[in-house]
């Protein structure tokens, strides 16, 4: 294995050549003894040479290349051997045979709390964690407490074992650890599917940002996070490399395989279509299914983002036909979308928006109010400014979601972010039935005005 702190001219940054990796098992004890001893007595003697184990292939001739800004997904049923194809790409296992060259620092995030000692604080794992990724203590000092935020862990918990932290919490310190170590490639191994929605939320914005600059290897039993997140995938079988290409394709043919596993051969899967309403460009709204349930969660609390300190998002509230403050909705819904914003100071042509984002931070559908005015308002400090969006709630798949919602000053094109609020507000649907969401929804009324 090879490492370079600059990418080559082609721009790989991660190839792997026929990589092999074989275990020996052993039926009985004793038979490690002999495999050590007896075959070499045997070549001495001129016998015929005896194994004593038979062996098993966890990854059999695996070779495929990453560019730099590139996201890679690797998909596969438990024990295909994906946990040791990026075991031996960051170092941790030797492989028996092949080779894996990367240029650049890596980072990874494998199984719950690997490279943490359970009697170590929190501190003190920050610290080994950073090292080992090639930080020196200076540079763990200078970005210590940014760590610390990130993860969202109490001030008096960092100062604790980490052998009584929840799986949670490990996920954040880990996570919060490799996102501040300037990695030119990060290797995520399925453990932010233990993490909580906000903070799932959070590491997607971080990942989606680092794709930018550096390049991805993410692993994940969710192939519409494959789909929807990287560039290209791999499938891997029993070791060996199925499928390599674009990521649906790789996905889709992963997902056949699967059923047809359950199913039978005539399973097929078929990408899906979403199709408009002839005339105007609208989707087609699904009938209301009540089996379907929206969970609605007020988190403006514990949400972050960034402020010019001009205006402040107050609240964001959702409301039924009938006024009440909607918690639970059965999906199909005509619901009323209330933003309330305060200036801080003179406001020229506000606006106020929100969107709502899928699990991987995707924008699935939202609006703002500057195509709905016909004149810009203006705002004197201290005044009180409320948005509403009136619209049916989409049908959604199962899954947590989130609504990000803003104020700016100027029009789409030019214009100030005063405040932008991250996930102001947390959903969740669950569904006994699958189905699939709308990528925009028709909005039936959007007004703001001065309160």
């Amino acid at each position: 294995m090879s490492s370079d702190h600059c990418a080559d001219a082609l721009g790989v940054v991660v190839s792997v050549s026929a990589l092999s990796k074989i275990y020996p098992i052993y039926e009985r004890p004793q038979d490690r003894l002999l495999q050590s001893i007896m075959p070499r007595l045997q070549r001495v003697v001129g016998a015929d040479v005896k194994s004593y184990h038979r062996t098993f292939k966890a990854l059999d001739q695996v070779s495929f290349e990453v560019r730099r800004g590139q996201a890679l997904g690797i998909i596969g049923r438990n024990g295909s051997g994906k946990s040791t194809l990026l075991q031996m790409i960051c170092g941790t296992l030797q492989p028996t045979s092949g080779s894996v060259q990367l240029h650049g620092r890596v980072a990874a995030l494998l199984e719950l709390g690997a490279g943490f000692n359970p009697e170590f604080t929190g501190r003190e794992n920050i610290h080994m964690s950073a090292s080992v990724l090639g930080m020196t203590s200076a540079e763990v000092a200078a970005v210590y407490d940014d760590i610390v935020e990130f993860s969202g862990i109490d001030p008096v918990f960092i100062e604790q074992p980490v052998k009584i932290y929840s799986s949670g919490m490990y996920v954040r310190l880990a996570f919060a650890v490799i996102a501040h170590v300037n990695a030119d490639v990060l290797i995520i191994d399925e453990a932010l599917a233990v993490g909580d929605a906000v903070f799932v939320q959070k590491c997607m914005r971080f990942l989606r940002a680092f794709r930018e600059r550096g390049t991805l290897l993410f692993v994940s039993h969710d192939t519409g996070s494959v789909i929807n997140f990287c560039d290209s995938a791999i499938w891997l079988d029993r070791g060996e490399m199925r499928m390599h290409g674009d990521a649906e394709s790789v996905s889709n043919a992963y997902l056949e395989y699967c059923a047809q596993q359950s199913y039978g051969e005539a399973v097929k899967i078929r990408s899906i279509k979403r199709s408009s309403e002839a005339g105007n460009g609208t989707a087609k709204a699904l009938p209301a299914d009540h089996d379907v349930k929206f969970a609605l969660f007020d988190n403006i609390a514990n949400s972050d983002g960034w402020t010019s300190d001009r205006a402040e998002i107050l609240s964001s509230v959702v409301t039924g036909k009938d006024g009440a403050v909607l918690n639970v909705a059965a999906g199909g819904e005509r619901v009323r979308l209330t933003i309330t914003a305060r200036a801080n100071g003179a406001i020229v042509s506000p606006i106020i928006g929100f969107f709502v984002k899928d699990r991987l931070g995707q924008s699935l559908f939202g609006d703002n109010t500057f195509s709905h005015m016909q004149e810009p308002l203006t705002v004197s400090e201290g005044q009180i400014l409320e948005a509403e969006f009136v619209f049916q709630l989409p049908m959604l798949p199962d899954g947590d979601y989130s609504m990000t919602v803003a104020i700016a000053e100027g029009d789409p094109w030019v214009n100030i972010q005063h405040h932008w609020v991250h996930d102001a507000v947390m959903i969740k649907v669950a569904s006994t039935k699958l189905r699939y969401g709308l990528v925009g929804i028709p909005f039936e009324a959007v007004t703001m005005k001065v309160v």
